[in-house]
């Protein structure tokens, strides 16, 4: 396996990037005849064909055999080799994390979900997800040569292209990309949380050819991600979707983000923790009542379970949750108008409890000329979705523009 063609890539040469392109076509359409790729590609069959055995010749592509027609010469099909090299991801939670490798024609290989990690946003806490993250390298069985790059799932503001994280590991005044490339020794590219489940979810998850998506993920915050004629819509730096820190209430809470009123302040995972203790402190009864006066906090995940194990306190508070964030996701709807709404993210867990009340407030509150375009789902992938989306990422960073 020759790694020419990612040097070739890096400078620029005209053939790396019509075989980038390939490659590309080949991670979104699985596999394709020739005659298929040079319409794709509107490029001539004899130049295309050139390019597919010069890449079948570097391991980049595999010659599937022949495709089954009725009638008329049987065409070879083509795709992407999968042992010609492996990405891996890592999906930041707050109390874990989750590794996964895939190989080059993106099956996942191995995962490993909820490995303890106590998040902290310290010089220590980066230092122990690079150990962790070595250790799972150390473990796989594989030529660690092929590992080709790493994506890092990282919160908040999270600029792809320059690799800097403003939100979390920020100490140093280069890219974080670049301070965890040398602490690994293999190539590592970062992007916000959100955008890595919304992208999970479109390669893998519940989308069905559609092009113009939200994926709304309540978990401890709130974000967005945004497709737009497929494709990940990232904003000038990188800051889109920020949707939980849009200011619509008249409260006092003080969001983490520093200021009042922002929807994550009575739509979230952490404003779900917040009534719930307040609510139970005022005397209200629910299964977890008993673990308030415990040292260990309680959990989202807890409050979770306790809502699946229809604690009538916990689904009263998440369905009041439902329709508050509804009422903001019909906003968006008017705003952008998209075929598929997906709700993802720690609180999607709860099922119909949290999304009917959604449902329910946006036919109230958005146009319905509007709504009727758009479909309402459950992310498919549930809490795979953020280190799908991950090592889905580490692949396609090395082959988009």
């Amino acid at each position: 396996m020759k790694h020419n063609l990612l040097k070739e890539i890096e400078m620029g040469s005209k053939n790396a990037l019509v075989k980038k392109r390939i490659i590309t076509h080949y991670i979104y359409n699985g596999s394709s005849t020739i005659t298929d790729l040079s319409k794709e590609m509107d490029l001539s069959v004899p130049t295309v064909t050139k390019f597919i055995d010069e890449m079948c010749e570097d391991g980049y592509i595999n010659d599937y055999g022949k495709l089954e027609t009725s009638g008329g010469r049987h065409p070879n099909l083509y795709g992407l080799n999968p042992e010609s090299g492996y990405f891996i991801g890592v999906d930041i939670k707050k109390f874990a994390i989750n590794i996964g490798l895939i190989n080059f024609k993106g099956d996942m290989m191995e995962l490993k979900m909820n490995i303890p990690y106590q998040f902290e946003n310290s010089i220590e806490g980066l230092n122990e997800l690079c150990k962790l993250i070595a250790n799972f390298i150390k473990k796989l069985n594989i030529n660690k040569e092929k590992i080709l790059n790493i994506n890092v799932n990282v919160s908040g503001r999270v600029n792809p292209e320059s690799g800097y994280s403003f939100s979390q590991f920020n100490f140093e005044e280069r890219p974080l990309a670049d301070v965890l490339t040398e602490k690994l020794g293999y190539k590592v590219t970062i992007d916000n949380d959100t955008r890595a489940m919304t992208y999970g979810e479109y390669m893998q998850g519940c989308v069905k050819g559609e092009k113009n998506i939200i994926f709304v993920n309540v978990s401890w915050g709130l974000g967005i991600g945004i497709i737009i004629d497929g494709k990940i819509y990232t904003g000038k730096s990188g800051f889109s979707g920020e949707f939980g820190h849009v200011s619509a209430y008249e409260n006092e809470i003080i969001c983490h983000c520093g200021k009042k009123g922002c929807i994550e302040t009575e739509a979230s995972g952490s404003a779900l923790h917040r009534i719930l203790l307040e609510r139970i402190k005022n005397g209200e009864n629910s299964i977890l009542s008993d673990r308030i006066s415990s040292e260990d906090p309680i959990t989202l995940d807890e409050i979770i379970a306790a809502v699946n194990k229809e604690d009538v306190l916990c689904i009263e508070i998440v369905e009041e949750i439902g329709q508050k964030l509804g009422k903001q996701i019909a906003g968006l709807i008017n705003v952008f108008n998209p075929e598929l709404v997906i709700i993802g993210g720690t609180l999607s867990l709860t099922g119909d409890y949290i999304t009917q009340p959604i449902k329910t407030a946006i036919r109230k509150y958005s146009l319905n000329l509007v709504n009727k375009d758009s479909v309402i789902l459950t992310s498919k992938l549930k809490d795979k979705a953020g280190i799908v989306g991950a090592c889905m990422l580490a692949r396609s960073r090395m082959f988009e523009d």
